[in-house]
């Protein structure tokens, strides 16, 4: 039985603000120290759709001046399985199994975005949406 069947997936948004060339040569060295944030809300459209929303935000958790600021909102539309009720089953297929099947696109589109934005030297560690999935039930 297939869980869920993925109908769409786009960016819906898009940021990347450096502020002027202090900012972003200050930056350029600070960037390793920047933390990567993800969000996933989902809510049921009229046409038992469910949109998902992953937000990943790179920023400075510091309170520097000068820092840059990337964000993406990407967006699934999915058809999930009529027979899946359970509400962890659901949850489960929103935030592990289909994270697990477009998070490659969004890092691709991420990271595509930060090295065309002149910091060339970023890349991410593997999401276990797994584990975040458990760490969020306990």
């Amino acid at each position: 039985m297939e869980k869920y069947k993925i109908l769409a997936q786009f960016v819906k948004d898009i940021s990347c603000e450096t502020k002027d060339i202090q900012t972003f040569l200050f930056v350029k060295d600070y960037i390793s120290k920047y933390s990567l944030t993800i969000d996933i809300t989902s809510k049921v459209t009229k046409n038992k759709l469910i949109e998902i929303n992953t937000t990943l935000k790179f920023e400075d958790k510091e309170d520097r001046e000068k820092k840059a600021y990337f964000e993406i909102i990407y967006t699934t539309i999915a058809k999930i399985n009529e027979e899946i009720k359970e509400k962890n089953d659901l949850a489960k297929i929103i935030l592990v199994d289909i994270q697990n099947e477009i998070y490659p696109k969004i890092e691709k589109t991420f990271l595509d975005l930060l090295h065309n934005s002149g910091y060339k030297n970023v890349s991410t560690k593997k999401v276990d949406f797994e584990k975040l999935y458990e760490n969020r039930s306990n």
